[in-house]
């Protein structure tokens, strides 16, 4: 069964040398896909061209990608080459791309390499693609998670933003870290179950069992 894992951080260009990208080396998404690869899926991993962390190895196909949009449409290149059984959104993309800059007389930039003689720039920014919201439409029988990653705000507000992605975008599961959570990770599944997972290594290690059992006994979706 082919399973995709999304890793690592997407970017958005200012110019052609300057990008916009998030803090993510890559690393539980390379280790998730080595995982299920162990445990006899065969995976592509998708994965950022900024990711610092090696992988994945053997038995996973890595296919690289540079901005959100430029991973949506490798995503729906893979969504017509065969089933899916599951899609692992892991990777941080961005929230924002440059919409416009001007420098401080107000005119337009448009140059490969902005040069910094042109002074204080503002740069306006607009929403990305969010690329889960189109996941089910493109694997609409596939077991799909998604990732949280909250700082502010309390323990209760994180698990609501988790469970508002799983109903926002038909979505089967979603992890949820960061310090609005606390230590480790929740795996959150509707309507309202939360497992705890201690670290990376844990998360790792049991979505790939997870999943087998999810695959075997969830209701086919139309």
């Amino acid at each position: 069964m082919r399973v995709l894992v999304t890793a690592g951080p997407s970017y958005e260009p200012i110019d052609r040398v300057r990008r916009i990208t998030n803090l993510s080396t890559g690393e539980l998404g390379v280790l998730l896909s080595e995982a299920l690869a162990s445990a006899g899926f065969a995976v592509v991993c998708c994965k950022g061209v900024g990711a610092t962390y090696p992988g994945p190895g053997a038995g996973c196909v890595m296919l690289p990608f540079t901005t959100n949009d430029d991973l949506f449409a490798q995503l729906t290149s893979l969504s017509r080459q065969g089933e899916v059984a599951a899609v692992f959104h892991v990777a941080a993309l961005c929230d924002y791309k440059v919409r416009q800059i001007e420098d401080e007389r107000g005119q337009k930039q448009h140059a490969a390499k902005i040069e910094s003689r042109a002074g204080g720039l503002t740069i306006v920014l607009e929403p990305t693609r969010k690329v889960i919201a189109g996941m089910r439409e493109l694997f609409p029988k596939a077991v799909i998670v998604g990732w949280k990653y909250e700082l502010a705000g309390t323990r209760q507000e994180a698990l609501a933003k988790a469970w508002r992605q799983l109903a926002d975008n038909n979505t089967d599961a979603c992890v949820l870290n960061g310090s609005a959570y606390g230590d480790g990770f929740a795996l959150c599944t509707a309507p309202d179950h939360v497992l705890e997972l201690r670290d990376k290594a844990a998360v790792a290690r049991f979505l790939p069992g997870w999943l087998q059992e999810r695959l075997k006994t969830a209701t086919p979706r139309a």
